[in-house]
């Protein structure tokens, strides 16, 4: 294929296997896709899903994808660590090959007023899709989460931007839009506490905290701006949550551009951070897939003067990075190029 989208839903199930399957099963049976990965976590009670193909092939793959999803996932019964809007959560489009990001702008558009039409779930835009800029950033779209989308939908500042303002108590909302590359990485704590996870990722996250005062009042600006400390990291998301399987805490990072803050930029930062807390980074894990380069760039900067190929730097970037701790990472199952 000369046209290549990566598509990477993340939908609200990571418990039940029966309901995997059949949205793996819906994306497999569409020509022109390949599925690269399915990864889910029953802490956060959710799955990403990693699939590539030709444009028109990639738009159908999701939403049969969401189709399925909508039809075994009941939004009024999930319970999960992760913050989430529906049941096919977010739905991102991402240029490959032979494509750009306007083109990707589209892709989005044409799978929301699908759904919205046919499965009656209401969408919104973000990203490089979002119509305006209140739009752009996933966070922002899902405050207040699936327990507050119904006073959203009521609110017209947050009418859909396909799809009417009704409250689809099953499914949800869906979130969809065209994006860089993202890497959902996440750092492994020594302790159980997310309090100090959260900690960490209020200090490393972009958009960093609210400044406050002695008395623990929200400091404004002369304009009645509420006032930020900004993170120490660019291009990041953070936030801190428990994994009841491995009793430990993360730091559950979204790195929105690699090439800004790669992994390893990322995983010395938290180490930094929580040593400061008397605390370890013992470990990472990448959710879903990575580009190549950046585990290159990981293992060069681990490597420092010494010359290795390309297979020793990946090496050295998952020792370092610790991304076997709790999982073996498997370059040829989780390196994009590898899968292609």
């Amino acid at each position: 294929m000369k046209h290549i989208v990566e598509c990477v839903p993340n939908f609200s199930e990571g418990r039940d296997q029966a309901t995997l399957d059949a949205i793996a099963e819906s994306i497999r049976k569409v020509k022109d896709v390949k599925l690269l990965g399915i990864e889910p976590d029953k802490d956060y009670n959710r799955c990403v899903v990693t699939f590539v193909g030709s444009p028109e092939a990639t738009v159908e793959a999701a939403f049969q994808a969401t189709t399925v999803s909508a039809g075994r996932i009941d939004m009024s019964m999930h319970k999960g660590e992760h913050p989430r809007l529906g049941a096919a959560d977010v739905v991102p489009f991402v240029p490959i090959s032979g494509v750009s990001m306007d083109d990707c702008v589209a892709l989005a558009k044409q799978y929301g007023k699908r759904v919205a039409a046919e499965l009656g779930i209401p969408i919104y835009l973000y990203e490089h899709a979002a119509a305006s800029p209140q739009r752009r950033n996933l966070a922002d779209i899902r405050k207040g989460e699936y327990e507050g989308l119904k006073d959203k939908l009521a609110d017209p500042a947050w009418k859909p931007d396909f799809g009417e303002p009704v409250f689809n108590a099953k499914s949800g909302a869906t979130v969809t839009g065209a994006r860089k590359f993202l890497i959902a990485y996440n750092v492994n704590l020594n302790t159980p506490d997310s309090r100090l996870a959260q900690e960490i990722a209020l200090r490393i996250r972009e958009a960093g905290r609210v400044k406050k005062d002695v008395q623990g009042n929200t400091v404004k600006d002369a304009q009645g701006n509420t006032v930020k400390i900004p993170g120490t990291l660019k291009a990041v998301k953070a936030m801190g949550v428990f994994l009841e399987r491995f009793n430990l805490a993360q730091v559950s990072i979204n790195l929105v551009d690699y090439e800004v803050s790669p992994p390893h930029v990322a995983f010395e930062e938290v180490k930094k951070q929580a040593r400061t807390l008397g605390l370890e980074a013992m470990g990472s894990e990448i959710v879903g897939l990575t580009p190549l380069q950046a585990l290159l760039i990981a293992g060069q900067h681990y490597a420092g003067n010494k010359k290795a190929d390309e297979k020793a730097l990946v090496e050295l970037a998952i020792e370092k990075l610790g991304l076997s701790q709790l999982e073996a990472f498997d370059p040829s199952r989780k390196i994009i190029e590898y899968q292609l």
